[in-house]
Protein backbone atom coordinates (compact mmCIF):
# COMPACT_ATOMS: atom_id res chain seq x y z
CA UNK A 1 0.00 0.00 0.00
CA UNK A 2 1.31 3.17 -0.98
CA UNK A 3 1.95 5.52 2.64
CA UNK A 4 1.61 8.65 0.48
CA UNK A 5 -2.25 7.63 -1.12
CA UNK A 6 -4.82 10.11 -0.62
CA UNK A 7 -6.20 9.56 3.35
CA UNK A 8 -9.89 9.21 4.02
CA UNK A 9 -11.81 12.28 4.44
CA UNK A 10 -15.33 13.75 4.30
CA UNK A 11 -16.84 16.84 2.91
CA UNK A 12 -18.06 19.19 6.01
CA UNK A 13 -20.11 22.13 4.46
CA UNK A 14 -18.65 21.20 1.13
CA UNK A 15 -15.36 21.56 2.38
CA UNK A 16 -13.00 18.34 2.51
CA UNK A 17 -11.26 17.44 5.57
CA UNK A 18 -8.50 15.02 5.63
CA UNK A 19 -8.42 12.34 8.50
CA UNK A 20 -5.16 11.96 9.13
CA UNK A 21 -2.62 11.77 12.31
CA UNK A 22 0.62 14.06 13.22
CA UNK A 23 2.86 11.01 11.81
CA UNK A 24 0.82 10.87 8.67
CA UNK A 25 0.97 14.34 8.00
CA UNK A 26 4.62 14.74 8.95
CA UNK A 27 5.90 11.70 6.68
CA UNK A 28 3.69 13.22 4.16
CA UNK A 29 5.60 16.90 4.13
CA UNK A 30 8.90 14.79 4.48
CA UNK A 31 8.03 12.96 1.38
CA UNK A 32 7.05 16.42 -0.36
CA UNK A 33 10.07 18.63 1.06
CA UNK A 34 12.57 15.51 -0.50
CA UNK A 35 10.77 15.70 -3.63
CA UNK A 36 11.05 19.60 -3.31
CA UNK A 37 7.20 19.70 -4.19
CA UNK A 38 4.97 22.72 -4.78
CA UNK A 39 2.68 21.63 -2.34
CA UNK A 40 0.73 22.93 0.79
CA UNK A 41 -1.48 22.12 3.73
CA UNK A 42 -4.14 23.79 5.68
CA UNK A 43 -5.10 23.67 8.94
CA UNK A 44 -9.07 23.49 8.95
CA UNK A 45 -10.85 25.51 11.61
CA UNK A 46 -14.83 26.00 12.11
CA UNK A 47 -14.09 29.13 11.44
CA UNK A 48 -12.16 28.45 8.16
CA UNK A 49 -14.94 26.30 7.10
CA UNK A 50 -17.44 28.66 7.83
CA UNK A 51 -15.10 31.36 5.96
CA UNK A 52 -15.24 28.70 3.01
CA UNK A 53 -18.99 27.85 3.29
CA UNK A 54 -19.45 31.28 2.41
CA UNK A 55 -16.62 31.87 -0.33
CA UNK A 56 -16.35 30.11 -3.76
CA UNK A 57 -12.94 31.21 -4.29
CA UNK A 58 -12.25 29.93 -0.81
CA UNK A 59 -13.84 26.89 -1.32
CA UNK A 60 -11.18 26.34 -4.29
CA UNK A 61 -8.39 27.40 -2.80
CA UNK A 62 -9.29 24.45 0.81
CA UNK A 63 -10.43 22.29 -2.34
CA UNK A 64 -7.20 22.32 -4.00
CA UNK A 65 -4.95 22.06 -1.18
CA UNK A 66 -2.61 18.91 -0.91
CA UNK A 67 -3.25 18.19 2.52
CA UNK A 68 -6.62 19.40 5.11
CA UNK A 69 -6.11 18.81 8.47
CA UNK A 70 -8.90 18.67 11.25
CA UNK A 71 -7.34 21.48 13.44
CA UNK A 72 -10.69 21.68 15.53
CA UNK A 73 -12.21 19.42 17.71
CA UNK A 74 -15.86 19.79 16.46
CA UNK A 75 -14.30 19.08 12.81
CA UNK A 76 -12.79 15.76 14.56
CA UNK A 77 -16.47 14.92 16.61
CA UNK A 78 -18.38 15.54 12.91
CA UNK A 79 -15.49 13.67 10.69
CA UNK A 80 -16.39 10.63 13.93
CA UNK A 81 -19.83 11.25 13.03
CA UNK A 82 -20.07 10.86 9.62
CA UNK A 83 -18.20 7.58 9.76
CA UNK A 84 -13.94 8.27 10.23
CA UNK A 85 -14.42 6.73 13.44
CA UNK A 86 -10.83 7.15 13.68
CA UNK A 87 -10.60 11.18 13.30
CA UNK A 88 -8.21 12.89 15.33
CA UNK A 89 -7.25 16.68 16.42
CA UNK A 90 -4.17 17.49 14.33
CA UNK A 91 -3.65 21.25 16.39
CA UNK A 92 -0.87 23.84 14.18
CA UNK A 93 1.33 24.27 16.91
CA UNK A 94 1.56 20.65 17.84
CA UNK A 95 1.76 19.71 14.07
CA UNK A 96 4.82 22.44 13.49
CA UNK A 97 7.18 21.21 16.32
CA UNK A 98 6.35 17.44 14.87
CA UNK A 99 7.60 18.56 11.55
CA UNK A 100 10.39 21.20 12.43
CA UNK A 101 11.23 17.47 15.04
CA UNK A 102 11.58 15.77 11.44
CA UNK A 103 13.10 18.63 9.86
CA UNK A 104 15.78 18.62 11.81
CA UNK A 105 16.42 14.58 11.94
CA UNK A 106 16.31 14.33 8.65
CA UNK A 107 18.52 17.80 7.71
CA UNK A 108 15.90 19.51 5.83
CA UNK A 109 16.27 22.93 5.48
CA UNK A 110 12.51 25.48 6.83
CA UNK A 111 11.61 29.27 6.28
CA UNK A 112 9.56 31.26 8.21
CA UNK A 113 7.10 33.76 6.60
CA UNK A 114 4.81 36.19 8.63
CA UNK A 115 4.54 37.45 12.18
CA UNK A 116 6.06 40.65 13.15
CA UNK A 117 9.63 41.13 13.31
CA UNK A 118 9.90 40.98 17.24
CA UNK A 119 7.96 37.55 17.42
CA UNK A 120 9.60 35.89 14.32
CA UNK A 121 13.11 36.32 16.57
CA UNK A 122 11.68 34.96 19.32
CA UNK A 123 10.35 32.42 17.28
CA UNK A 124 13.80 31.37 15.81
CA UNK A 125 15.55 31.86 19.49
CA UNK A 126 12.94 29.08 20.90
CA UNK A 127 13.44 26.69 18.03
CA UNK A 128 17.49 26.96 17.86
CA UNK A 129 16.99 26.35 21.90
CA UNK A 130 14.40 23.63 21.17
CA UNK A 131 16.30 21.71 17.94
CA UNK A 132 19.92 22.49 17.53
CA UNK A 133 20.62 20.73 14.19
CA UNK A 134 17.52 23.12 12.59
CA UNK A 135 18.51 24.51 9.57
CA UNK A 136 16.46 27.86 9.25
CA UNK A 137 17.53 29.41 5.90
CA UNK A 138 14.42 31.93 5.53
CA UNK A 139 12.54 33.92 7.79
CA UNK A 140 10.48 37.17 6.68
CA UNK A 141 7.73 39.26 8.58
CA UNK A 142 6.12 40.73 6.13
CA UNK A 143 4.55 44.33 6.12
CA UNK A 144 0.83 44.26 7.63
CA UNK A 145 -0.76 45.37 4.12
CA UNK A 146 -0.94 43.57 0.78
CA UNK A 147 2.52 43.94 -0.87
CA UNK A 148 3.13 45.41 -4.30
CA UNK A 149 3.84 42.95 -7.24
CA UNK A 150 7.76 43.68 -7.30
CA UNK A 151 7.43 42.91 -3.42
CA UNK A 152 5.57 40.19 -3.51
CA UNK A 153 8.14 38.47 -6.59
CA UNK A 154 11.30 39.62 -4.65
CA UNK A 155 9.72 37.48 -1.55
CA UNK A 156 9.27 34.41 -3.98
CA UNK A 157 12.80 34.84 -4.90
CA UNK A 158 14.87 34.78 -1.78
CA UNK A 159 12.45 31.66 -0.62
CA UNK A 160 13.38 30.02 -3.67
CA UNK A 161 17.01 31.29 -3.54
CA UNK A 162 17.04 30.65 0.12
CA UNK A 163 16.90 26.37 -0.55
CA UNK A 164 14.01 26.26 2.01
CA UNK A 165 12.10 22.43 1.33
CA UNK A 166 9.38 23.64 3.88
CA UNK A 167 7.95 26.77 4.78
CA UNK A 168 5.80 27.42 7.75
CA UNK A 169 3.38 30.72 6.78
CA UNK A 170 1.92 32.62 9.67
CA UNK A 171 -0.30 35.33 8.11
CA UNK A 172 -3.57 34.22 10.13
CA UNK A 173 -7.22 32.95 9.27
CA UNK A 174 -8.17 32.89 5.09
CA UNK A 175 -5.32 35.31 4.47
CA UNK A 176 -2.51 32.59 4.59
CA UNK A 177 -4.30 29.97 2.97
CA UNK A 178 -5.34 32.26 0.10
CA UNK A 179 -1.14 32.97 0.19
CA UNK A 180 -0.10 29.56 -0.64
CA UNK A 181 -2.72 29.14 -3.05
CA UNK A 182 -1.35 31.74 -5.01
CA UNK A 183 2.37 30.46 -4.86
CA UNK A 184 1.47 27.32 -5.57
CA UNK A 185 4.22 26.39 -8.17
CA UNK A 186 6.23 29.12 -7.94
CA UNK A 187 7.77 28.03 -4.62
CA UNK A 188 9.31 24.82 -4.75
CA UNK A 189 8.83 23.76 -1.42
CA UNK A 190 5.84 22.46 1.31
CA UNK A 191 3.70 25.09 2.61
CA UNK A 192 1.93 25.11 5.87
CA UNK A 193 -0.63 27.35 6.73
CA UNK A 194 -0.13 27.59 10.94
CA UNK A 195 -1.65 30.33 12.11
CA UNK A 196 -0.75 31.21 15.63
CA UNK A 197 1.79 28.69 16.03
CA UNK A 198 4.14 31.72 15.06
CA UNK A 199 3.37 33.49 18.67
CA UNK A 200 2.25 30.52 21.08
CA UNK A 201 5.87 28.56 20.11
CA UNK A 202 7.35 31.93 20.74
CA UNK A 203 5.91 32.59 24.00
CA UNK A 204 3.91 35.87 22.63
CA UNK A 205 0.64 34.66 23.14
CA UNK A 206 -0.86 32.11 26.10
CA UNK A 207 -2.07 29.14 24.88
CA UNK A 208 -5.45 27.29 26.24
CA UNK A 209 -4.74 24.53 28.90
CA UNK A 210 -4.33 21.16 27.15
CA UNK A 211 -7.63 20.06 28.74
CA UNK A 212 -9.65 23.04 26.82
CA UNK A 213 -8.20 22.18 23.69
CA UNK A 214 -8.97 18.31 24.05
CA UNK A 215 -12.51 19.26 24.87
CA UNK A 216 -13.42 21.55 22.67
CA UNK A 217 -13.19 24.70 24.69
CA UNK A 218 -9.64 26.48 23.51
CA UNK A 219 -12.22 28.77 21.70
CA UNK A 220 -13.21 30.21 25.07
CA UNK A 221 -9.75 30.83 26.73
CA UNK A 222 -8.31 32.54 23.06
CA UNK A 223 -11.79 34.46 23.28
CA UNK A 224 -11.24 35.92 26.75
CA UNK A 225 -7.51 36.54 25.55
CA UNK A 226 -8.29 38.29 22.69
CA UNK A 227 -12.18 39.41 22.99
CA UNK A 228 -12.24 42.53 20.60
CA UNK A 229 -10.48 40.44 17.51
CA UNK A 230 -12.10 37.44 17.92
CA UNK A 231 -15.56 37.62 19.32
CA UNK A 232 -17.30 37.51 15.51
CA UNK A 233 -15.28 34.08 14.67
CA UNK A 234 -16.49 32.60 18.43
CA UNK A 235 -19.87 34.38 18.97
CA UNK A 236 -21.42 35.05 15.51
CA UNK A 237 -19.75 31.76 13.25
CA UNK A 238 -19.51 29.15 16.32
CA UNK A 239 -23.37 28.59 16.90
CA UNK A 240 -24.47 28.57 13.31
CA UNK A 241 -21.51 25.83 12.17
CA UNK A 242 -23.22 23.84 15.28
CA UNK A 243 -26.51 24.41 13.32
CA UNK A 244 -25.39 23.56 9.56
CA UNK A 245 -23.06 20.79 10.96
CA UNK A 246 -25.88 18.72 13.02
CA UNK A 247 -28.19 19.17 9.66
CA UNK A 248 -25.34 17.92 7.71
CA UNK A 249 -25.13 14.92 10.26
CA UNK A 250 -28.79 14.62 10.33
CA UNK A 251 -29.26 14.32 6.34
CA UNK A 252 -26.35 11.55 6.22
CA UNK A 253 -27.87 9.34 8.85
CA UNK A 254 -31.10 10.08 7.26
CA UNK A 255 -29.40 8.61 3.90
CA UNK A 256 -27.57 5.60 5.33
CA UNK A 257 -31.09 4.67 6.91
CA UNK A 258 -33.31 4.59 4.29
CA UNK A 259 -30.19 3.02 1.74
CA UNK A 260 -30.19 0.28 4.83
CA UNK A 261 -33.65 -0.15 5.16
Amino acid sequence: MDPLAACPNRHILNVRVDATTYSDATMRVIAWAREARSSYVCLATVNAIMEAHGSYAYQRVMREADLVTSDGMPLVWLLRGLGLAGASRVYGPDLTLAILAAAAEHVIPVGFYGTSDPTLAKLIEALQRRFPNLKIVYAYAPPFRTLTTAEDEEATRAIEVSGARILFVGLGGAKQDYWMHAHHGRIHCVMLGVGAAFDFIAGTKPQAPRWMQQSGLEWIFRLAVEPRRLWRRYLARNPHFAILALAQLARTRLYEHRRTA
